[in-house]
Order: C-alpha cells, then sequence, then structure tokens
C-alpha cells in the first residue's frame, strides 16, 4: 500500500475513534478517490455511516468492501447489521449465514443471526442460531432470553418458562424477563403463577403499566375482576392513552355485569382507537345485554367490519339478530357460519348455534372449537387422589340458577326426593344472590348449600376436591353466566353435563351426559363427547309442585279476541326461524279466525315479526303479544289456548313442560339434534306420540287437521288430563329412582377404575 495512502488511514481511524466523523470521512473520500480498491477505506467509512444512522449509505459502503474481500467475518458482519438497520432484513440474512460460517465461533454473529430470522418468523431456524451462541458462550444472557422468546413464538410456552427460568439465574432482577415468564404462564392458564411472575417484575419496576395491565389481564382470567379493574386503573394513571388498559378495563367491567359503565369504558377507548374492532365488540355485548338489540347489532357489524377474525362474532351478530327477529340474509348467514366451523373457526359460541341448525354433527364440532379455544383441560391443581369410599355418594350440583328459574323449576322436587341415607347433595352456586322463594327453598334441600360466586373457578374446583364430591353435575353447560372452568380442573372424579345445556359440550373432562333414546338414539351417540346415560323415560325432570294460579283469566285481559282458534308459542324469540315463521303464516291462513298468540320478548321482535306476518299476506292483528307474568299466573293463562306450536330446530324445553302440566297440547316437529328432540322426548314420556311430526309439511297438516276438528283435539286434551299423573313425565320419585340408579352405576364403576362408556336405566 502507498505509504502516504497508509498515513491517510491511520489518521482517518484515529479521527473516527475519537469522534470526529467529518474529519475521517473527508480523509476517506480522499483515500477512495485515488484508490477505489481500499478496502479498510470502504469498511471504515461504512461505519461511520452506521453510526451516523446512515445505514443506507453504510450497507452500500459495506457491500463494496464485501466485494473486495468476501471472506473476511468482519465486514460481513457489519454489512449484515447495516442492513438489519436499514430495515433490509432479507437482504440481511446471507450475509448473516456467511459471518457464521467464516467465524462459527462468534457467538454475537449466531445472535444476530438469530434476531433476523426471529423477526422474519422463522422461529425454527432462530433457535438453532441461539443455541450456537449458547454453546460457544453458556452463560449469554441475550441468548438465552432471545431463545426463550422463539419458543414463546412457537407456542411452546412450557419450554420458553425452563429458558426464562435458567435466563432469570443470570440477571434474577430483570424485570421484563420475569414479564415474559408470566405471558407464558398466561398462555398455559397458569394464572395465579403468572400473577406472581408480574408481581415480581412491577417489584423490580413500579412504574411500567405494561406489567400492572398484563396482571390486570391475569386476574381477568380468573375471574378477579374486581382486582382487575383496580390494575387496569394504575395503568391508565401512568398512561391515559392506554387504549388496551382501557378496552379491558370495559371488558371487566361487562362480566361483573355493570354494563354501563363499560360502556362508558369503551366510548373512552374508542375516543383514542376509533378503529379498534375488540372495543366495537366489546360494546355490543354490553348494549345486549341492556336489550338495546338494534344498537348492538350495529356495533357487531362495526367490529366485523374492522376484522373479521374476531373470535365468536358471527354467531354473536347472527343470535342478537334472531333475538330481534331481524332476517335479512339470515339462510346466507346461516350457511357462512357453518361453512367456516367447518374449517376450524372460532365462529360462534355453541349456544348461538343450537337455534340455527338441526346438524348435531356439526354442534360437537362447534362445541370442540370452543371447548377447546376457551377451556382446555387444566392441570393446575394436579392429578385427583383416589378417593376412599364414602359413606354416602357425595353429588355436587354446580348453576348460577338456584333461585326463579327454569333449571330450578324442574329440578326442585328432584333435590327435596333424592334419597339422603345414600346420597349426600351439595350445591354450588354462583348465580344471584336472591332471597325468592325458590331459593329458600332449594336451601333447605341440599345437605350443604355453598355460595361460591365470589371465588375463582379454581378455588371453586379446590373445594370441591376438599370435599371429596364424587360426582360434579353442570347444570349450565354453555348457557348464560356458565362456569365451564371449574371442570377443566377436574373438580371431581366424575363429572356429568345435565339439563341446563341442550347439547355435548365437547369437552374430555365432562365424563356423561344424562338423556334417553328419544333425544339420543343408539346411532346418534357419535355426535356426542360425553358417554350417554339413558334413562327409561324422558331425560327431563319436573317439580309435581309447580302451582297453577286458580285465577282464571279471561280473553280480553289476556288481549286475545273474543272467539277464535288460538295458536300459541311462548318460546323465546331467538327460536323462531323464518321456515317455521312460513310454516305458521301458513296455518293461520287456512284457519279461519286463528291467531298466534306470542311470549313477547322484547318490542322490536314483536315489530319485526308483524311486519314479517304482513310481508306474508296475513294481517298483524293476529299475531298476539304477551309478556312475562309470574309462573303460577303464566300456567294459568295456558287454559285460553288451543294448541302450542312448537320451534324448530330448537324445541320448547321447560316451556314445553309448563304447556302439558298446564293441560295444554303441544304439537312438535322431531330433528336429528338434542335441541330438536326434546319436546318429543316429553311426549312418548305421556304416551302423547301422535302430537310428534317428522317433517314440516306434516307438522302443517296436523296443526290445520287439530285446529278444525276439535273432536280430535278435544280428545287429546282429555288424554294429556288423564295422563298428566300416570305416565312418566311428572312422575318425579320414580324419575329420582332412576337417575340415583345412574349415579350409583358411575361411582362403581370409577370405584373399581372401569372404562368410562355407556350407562342404561332400566
Amino acid at each position: 500500500m502507498n505509504p502516504q495512502i497508509l498515513i491517510m488511514l491511520q489518521q482517518a481511524l484515529q479521527a473516527f475513534q475519537n469522534g470526529n466523523y467529518e474529519r475521517a470521512d473527508s480523509i476517506l473520500v480522499k483515500i477512495i478517490k485515488v484508490d477505489s480498491k481500499n478496502l479498510p477505506a470502504f469498511h471504515i467509512l461504512g461505519l461511520i455511516k452506521a453510526s451516523q444512522n446512515k445505514y443506507q449509505e453504510a450497507a452500500e459502503l459495506l457491500g463494496r468492501a464485501v466485494k473486495l474481500d468476501p471472506n473476511e467475518p468482519s465486514i460481513r458482519y457489519n454489512l449484515a447489521r447495516a442492513l438489519v438497520d436499514s430495515g433490509a432484513y432479507l437482504e440481511s440474512l446471507p450475509h448473516h449465514k456467511k459471518t457464521v460460517e467464516l467465524a462459527p465461533n462468534n457467538p454475537e454473529a449466531w445472535l444476530n443471526y438469530g434476531k433476523v430470522l426471529s423477526h422474519l418468523s422463522r422461529y425454527d431456524e432462530a433457535l438453532g442460531c441461539y443455541e450456537e451462541a449458547l454453546r460457544i458462550k453458556p452463560d449469554y444472557f441475550e441468548a438465552v432470553l432471545d431463545k426463550g422468546d422463539a419458543l414463546y413464538s412457537l407456542r411452546c410456552f412450557e419450554e420458553a418458562i425452563t429458558i426464562y427460568d435458567k435466563a432469570l439465574t443470570l440477571k434474577p432482577d430483570y424485570c421484563k424477563l420475569h414479564s415474559r415468564r408470566g405471558a407464558a404462564l398466561h398462555m398455559l392458564k397458569r394464572f395465579e403463577e403468572a400473577i406472581a411472575s408480574y408481581d415480581k417484575a412491577i417489584s423490580f419496576n413500579l412504574g411500567d403499566c405494561l406489567y400492572l395491565y398484563n396482571k390486570g389481564i391475569s386476574l381477568s382470567a380468573l375471574g378477579r375482576f374486581e382486582e382487575a379493574v383496580s390494575y387496569y386503573d394504575q395503568a391508565l394513571l401512568l398512561k391515559p392513552d392506554y387504549c388496551e388498559a382501557s378496552v379491558y378495563k370495559g371488558s371487566a367491567l361487562a362480566s361483573m355485569k355493570q354494563f354501563e359503565e363499560a360502556i362508558v369504558q369503551c366510548n373512552h377507548a374508542l375516543s383514542l382507537q376509533p378503529n379498534n374492532a375488540d372495543c366495537w365488540a366489546i360494546k355490543a355485548a354490553a348494549l345486549s345485554e341492556l336489550s338495546q338489540f338494534e344498537e348492538a347489532i350495529n356495533h357487531y357489524e362495526k367490529a366485523l367490519s374492522l376484522n373479521q377474525a374476531i373470535d365468536w362474532i358471527y354467531g354473536d351478530v347472527i343470535h342478537r339478530k334472531m333475538k330481534v327477529c331481524s332476517w335479512t340474509s339470515i339462510d346466507a348467514s346461516i350457511n357462512d357460519l357453518a361453512g367456516r366451523l367447518l374449517l376450524n373457526e372460532k365462529a360462534t359460541n355453541p349456544f348461538a348455534l343450537i337455534s340455527l341448525s338441526d346438524d348435531s354433527k356439526l354442534q360437537k364440532k362447534s362445541s370442540e372449537i370452543y371447548n377447546r379455544a376457551k377451556y382446555p383441560f387444566n392441570g393446575a391443581l394436579g392429578r385427583l387422589s383416589k378417593h376412599l369410599e364414602n359413606e354416602k355418594i357425595r353429588i355436587g350440583y354446580f348453576s348460577a340458577d338456584f333461585h326463579n328459574h327454569a333449571t330450578s323449576y324442574l329440578m326442585a322436587e328432584l333435590f327435596e326426593l333424592h334419597d339422603k341415607d345414600k346420597f349426600e347433595l351439595f350445591g354450588f352456586s354462583f348465580g344471584p344472590l336472591k332471597n325468592d322463594e325458590m331459593r329458600q327453598r332449594l336451601e333447605k334441600s341440599f345437605n350443604k348449600f355453598i355460595e361460591v360466586g365470589d371465588k375463582t373457578d379454581i378455588d371453586i374446583a379446590r373445594l370441591s376436591r376438599s370435599l371429596h364430591i364424587d360426582i360434579a353435575v353442570d347444570l349450565k353447560g354453555f348457557t348464560q353466566d356458565a362456569r365451564t372452568t371449574i371442570f377443566s380442573y377436574r373438580a371431581a372424579p366424575i363429572q356429568v353435563n345435565y339439563l341446563g345445556y341442550p347439547g355435548t359440550m365437547g369437552a374430555e373432562y365432562i365424563d356423561y351426559i344424562i338423556a334417553d333414546k328419544t333425544l339420543i338414539p343408539l346411532e346418534s351417540q357419535s355426535s356426542y363427547s360425553e358417554k350417554v346415560v339413558y334413562l327409561p323415560n324422558s331425560y327431563q325432570v319436573n317439580d309435581r309442585k309447580r302451582v297453577i294460579a286458580e285465577k282464571i283469566f279471561s280473553r280480553k285481559e289476556l288481549g286475545l279476541p273474543d272467539t277464535g282458534f288460538v295458536f300459541c308459542s311462548f318460546n323465546n324469540s331467538y327460536k323462531i326461524l323464518p321456515s317455521m315463521f312460513n310454516s305458521w303464516m301458513r296455518i293461520l291462513k287456512a284457519v279461519e279466525g286463528s291467531v298466534l298468540w306470542l311470549f313477547e320478548d322484547n318490542n322490536l321482535a314483536s315489530e319485526n315479526l308483524k311486519n314479517e306476518a304482513q310481508k306474508r299476506g296475513v294481517d298483524s292483528s293476529r299475531l298476539i303479544f304477551s309478556k312475562r307474568m309470574p309462573l303460577p299466573d303464566h300456567l294459568a293463562r295456558h287454559q285460553q289456548a288451543d294448541l302450542f306450536l312448537d320451534t324448530f330446530p330448537y324445541n320448547a324445553h321447560t316451556t314445553a313442560s309448563d304447556a302439558l302440566w298446564a293441560g295444554l297440547p303441544l304439537l312438535t316437529l322431531m330433528g336429528e339434534s338434542f335441541a330438536s328432540r326434546v319436546a318429543a322426548s316429553l311426549l312418548h314420556s305421556m304416551d302423547l306420540p301422535e302430537l310428534v311430526t317428522f317433517s314440516q309439511d306434516e307438522y302443517e297438516a296436523l296443526a290445520i287437521e287439530l285446529a278444525n276438528n276439535p273432536v280430535i283435539l278435544d280428545g287429546l286434551k282429555k288424554k294429556l288430563i288423564n295422563n298428566r299423573l300416570t305416565t312418566p313425565l311428572f312422575d318425579t320419585p320414580s324419575f329420582t329412582r332412576s337417575l340415583e340408579s345412574a349415579y350409583i352405576e358411575m361411582y362403581q364403576r370409577e370405584q373399581k377404575g372401569l372404562q368410562i362408556s355407556p350407562i342404561t336405566i332400566s
């Protein structure tokens, strides 16, 4: 090399080291003009540009240096770094790869190669790089940390936690590491451990709103919503424009049933991020709970327009439209929903589907998707220890409905009639704290009635285990206020799905479903994840003590015309599909002077149904709507109806037994799914199979025949009244003995270590 150029290079290098970039730059440019192949000049000038954040210029200069010497690892390394800093990640990859080939024992080179691969979501390849870095330098903290993050991104959460624990031995006070460990624990649904990790992060850095927010998320997941709100508030105090904290505070408030406050919080979040789809959806759910259905639907559709990938939102939109009988494009929406489920999308809460589809296999798939995403088996409490045989079989009934509610109206006498010499009954109540007459009656019927509404799901499961409950009966399933997570922890050795939800839970940890052979034919067992327990008559328990008011209502005070045949259907509005409404309108047209008496779920549904009647050529005045009444009065008013028209595919359930108990014949259409076979189960149990139809045409024809032939209808009414207390449906003592026989067989099989299998009680 020319001695003068060598001197100039030394001067440039000294200026560069002293931070005098302008002088170094000037000297190096002069060198390059004289010697266009001067490798050190291009290299040093590239480093100067990189230190000035002129990364693109740096990459161009270092690229020229690489062409002059392709096998110098330091130049390759610096070029790769400059390309990354300029945002050219893909372009940097071959240079990172060449660097580690040239300098295989450079841990920093392997680390930076891994970082680029991670940035490009090539986590498997990145892991190999981090492992090479750690082979060379086992205590390389940054490599340990990045390896944990790559494992987290690959959803290998257990392995990520192991790596984070190793990193903590190197830097136990590194708060971000505790937070990342908490995030991995949260993903494993080990929420209590996640909270402990977040507490560590918070203790090292009280001023980081992310750690406070993350702790709030885990508290919410445990159902500790009030505490969660306090942490969201702390995060918002540090960062008032923290939109995510506002959104999840709104969600927590909604979970606490503080819907107005939730809406206020969502409005604040939307003022920060108007296009936050999750927030629109949370606000929509709160509006729906306040019966502001039209606005709720608009909000759901806004959320959907912003992000079609929000979990469960398709089902939410359709269900709310069904709630108000808004049927525009409903058939296409249902078909779209089914298609999404077949593609394993998180499209709907299973409850919404049962009123839309009679496909039991699709319903099972929906439950499996939902359960896998929201309530997978959780081993946080460890394996259940083998129970010693109790003196009495301990049955735990779990519900939010131990008050004046349809479930309790059916089950109250069962609890009273259970053989307390053989069974010990525990009621786990997580519903509203009410002191109505039903609650008072139920509390007396259990050996132990426990209010657990203020406990977390894991604590309720712990309590159940500590009480040595043998059989846990979930009376909620996927219905409102369900707490399925309790059972995901294995609250008892035997877990049973009964009554509350008309379908399968799709959960590996729910062992049995109570049914009958009308409800679930033998050939349909594959549509249920549980093993079927077949009771000898109807699966549905009933309370013979349901009081029918002595008051005799006049047609006038019920809003009914003085004359004419009265069809009725007191089902919820979301059960009315357009196809069934079409049948009802054809029936009204065929029966002169007849009216259809419906339950008024909400004003918007009533108005929409009237409009739909007019579209079908039926005077809307022939639809009569009545509001909710106390149960004794509601039962008594059935006397003014002539025939109950069932819905399909979601039949009347408690509503059906109400009608039959009140002496009103019920006409049903039986399908394939659980929900579409309940009324048939009840009618068969009352020896009234002639009221079960198998097609829409048959359903319409029989309704018209019964309305036009009072002799046949009168005969059915007399048969119904005669059979009411002589057939099995309302024989509660006999039902209780059958159910107890099922419990005994479940228990004995479990004690003997036998495999769970279907049970038939004769």
